[in-house]
């Protein structure tokens, strides 16, 4: 089990992850959102869990929300009036 004081040190290790996906993505506080096609974006669900796993977790819960739309969805289409 990860030790509480530790937790955000394996965040960070899931946040490099994301950033060497290359894939466009938001931090934020509570969530962090990703663009991408599905299969890439589970992927990198799975993988992220497996790093948690690496750096010593024994549980881990992922909650995924898709906004999906066939002409696709950007994160800035979404946000780019509040910036």
């Amino acid at each position: 089990m990860v030790p509480q004081d530790q937790v955000y040190s394996l965040v960070d290790k899931v946040i490099n992850l994301i950033q060497a996906s290359g894939l466009p993505h938001v931090v934020g506080p509570m969530e962090t959102t990703i663009e991408g096609d599905l299969d890439t974006l589970l992927d990198l669900v799975k993988n992220a869990q497996k790093v948690c796993v690496e750096a010593g977790a024994n549980r881990i819960v992922s909650v995924v929300k898709i906004d999906y739309s066939p002409d696709g969805v950007t994160i800035n289409e979404k946000i780019s009036k509040y910036r």
